[in-house]
């Protein structure tokens, strides 16, 4: 099975996820997401009005443009933006969450990225939980 390639922000192809993102987050559950989420929790918060913390705060953000919050992106997350065109859609979320440094060369993310599918999808929907308007999943 084969996944999408998406190009990163300097054109170089980052690691790409095996299974489909529809197939993923078919099988996603949002209460393994929160708790794989505590991984995150010290950089990022996921509650609404909580404001930024080391990392942007993710509430709301599957769907959001990308580096749209008041807080200090690096030059790379603000390139791969592209001013607001560039949204958090289930692909972006996927690729970033496999392998950040690679997907956005020069991205002040420290995380080195998860391998595991299931773990991604699921990190994915709790964050989709986390919103005032969670996107429907992605159709196969």
């Amino acid at each position: 099975i084969e996944g999408e390639e998406v190009a990163s922000a300097d054109g170089a192809k980052p690691e790409v996820a095996a299974v489909p993102i529809a197939d993923l987050m078919a099988s996603a559950d949002p209460a393994r997401g929160e708790q794989l989420f505590k991984k995150c929790a010290s950089c990022h918060s996921a509650e609404k009005d909580a404001g930024n913390k080391v990392g942007p705060n993710l509430y709301g953000v599957v769907g959001r443009p990308i580096a749209q919050l008041d807080f200090g992106y690096s030059a790379a997350m603000k390139a791969f933006a592209e001013g607001g065109k560039q949204t958090w859609d289930w692909d972006h979320l996927n690729h970033f969450l496999l392998a950040p440094k690679k997907y956005i060369k020069g991205t002040a993310m420290g995380f080195a990225g998860d391998k595991k599918d299931q773990e991604r999808a699921d990190i994915m929907a709790y964050l989709n939980s986390k919103s005032d308007a969670p996107l429907p999943l992605p159709a196969k």
